[in-house]
């Protein structure tokens, strides 16, 4: 514990900086754990995954229908017998010419066929005993060679990277990684997150009926959406409660989260009132490295260390508290995890309205698509403001300093790419 400097206020600092130097303190140390693939949505993978087999391992079928030799059927209303009849899962001998095999979605390709015709194409006729037991079949609609073929391989072949290290799972690459017969998957530990928020004013929903809340209090949103961010995160999520705004209980508070957790995200108290108590505790027990970032809304963003946990102190507008969460801390849990791919890749959508309040920070406005392709605006952009990123499916980063007409081309940021 160490007693320093009273900390003098910087600049505000671009956007980019901090989050390049939030990166450069997140270097992936928590270890690995072997997980069921059932179990690894969300996940980011540890190893690289290599398949030990060809995907799929044999010619098959992609409909029901008729496995034919073209050279049987080049015309409209050909008559072939068929011969043998193929479910998934079994292995029909070789096609005689002039015969057709029935065969199913899945089943393996008779030697000898070389395309198949579903059955939409197809007449069925009664057969005549013998060899017709299994009926007769009239070609309507002539095939093409290799149709409704999957071939070998053509997925995944044996010895195949199929998913990198530092990806983060997802519900296709679980099926993909099943696919090449993986049932459990190397993956990042979850990191440890202690959350707590701060503010004398804060009741939680439950504790106190919306008419009996006094004079100035106000329920905690902030609470419900950075736990389930977290979560979604794939955090192990320590929630701390609220903590009251005094310098000593939050300097206990934090000594206590940094003892067992990997981050510590608290809300709150990290502006320049005097009873904002964040920066001074991370201070007391540690080192404050960020703070105040020129960004709109979330300008009161703070970073620091206390031992090796890792701190953020997010604003306590719910707005400014979401977005830096999204815009911040997100990456920066990702890449503590090893992921390789952090940043959102914004659209360029074409704006339906005007905006002409250049600000000097560097903007991010709550909009929404609409039935034309362009973008709408949420009336009211306040940071307090939190029903705009309901109505909202994400934010348009705006450069400082610049403002845009309709028709102009912006950069828009679904929330889909960062609530995933």
């Amino acid at each position: 514990m160490s007693d320093q400097a009273p900390f003098i206020r910087p600049p505000l600092m671009p956007l980019d900086e901090a989050l390049a130097r939030l990166l450069a303190n997140a270097r992936p140390q928590l270890g690995t754990e072997r997980v069921s693939t059932f179990d690894a949505d969300g996940r980011v993978l540890a190893q690289d995954v290599t398949s030990a087999l060809t995907v799929p391992p044999r010619d098959n079928s992609s409909m029901d229908g008729y496995a034919v030799r073209t050279a049987d059927c080049a015309q409209p209303g050909a008559v072939l017998v068929v011969s043998q009849r193929i479910p998934a899962g079994s292995v029909g001998g070789p096609l005689a010419a002039g015969t057709a095999a029935r065969i199913f979605t899945g089943a393996q390709i008779p030697e000898g066929a070389d395309a198949v015709v579903m059955q939409e194409d197809t007449a069925a006729l009664e057969g005549e005993g013998g060899q017709d037991a299994f009926g007769r079949v009239r070609i309507d609609t002539p095939p093409s060679a290799g149709q409704w073929i999957r071939r070998a391989g053509e997925d995944v072949a044996s010895g195949d990277l199929v998913l990198r290290r530092g990806e983060r799972l997802t519900p296709q690459a679980l099926g993909l990684a099943a696919s090449v017969g993986m049932d459990a998957l190397e993956v990042s530990l979850r990191p440890r997150v202690a959350l707590l928020s701060t503010g004398d004013e804060l009741v939680m929903p439950g504790e106190v009926a919306p008419q009996d809340m006094k004079p100035g209090a106000i329920y905690n949103s902030n609470r419900f959406f950075m736990r389930a961010l977290l979560t979604r995160l794939g955090c192990s999520v320590s929630d701390l409660g609220i903590v009251p705004d005094k310098r000593e209980a939050i300097i206990e508070a934090l000594r206590q989260a940094a003892e067992t957790h990997d981050l510590i995200v608290t809300t709150g108290g990290v502006s320049v009132g005097e009873e904002d108590h964040i920066k001074a505790a991370v201070q007391w027990l540690g080192s404050l490295e960020l703070w105040s970032l020129s960004m709109k809304p979330g300008k009161p963003f703070a970073y620091g260390r206390i031992g090796n946990a890792h701190v953020t102190g997010l604003p306590g507008n719910p707005v400014s508290s979401f977005l830096t969460f999204l815009l911040l801390v997100r990456p920066f849990l990702l890449t503590l995890q090893g992921a390789e791919r952090t940043a959102p890749q914004p659209v360029p959508t074409r704006a339906d309205f005007d905006w002409p309040r250049a600000d000097r920070r560097r903007e991010f406005l709550r909009a929404r698509r609409n039935a034309q392709g362009g973008l709408d605006l949420f009336s009211n952009q306040s940071s307090g403001v939190l029903t705009s990123t309901v109505w909202g499916d994400g934010v348009i980063d705006t450069p400082a300093g610049q403002s845009f007409k309709a028709g102009d081309t912006v950069q828009f940021i679904p929330f889909a790419t960062l609530l995933a």
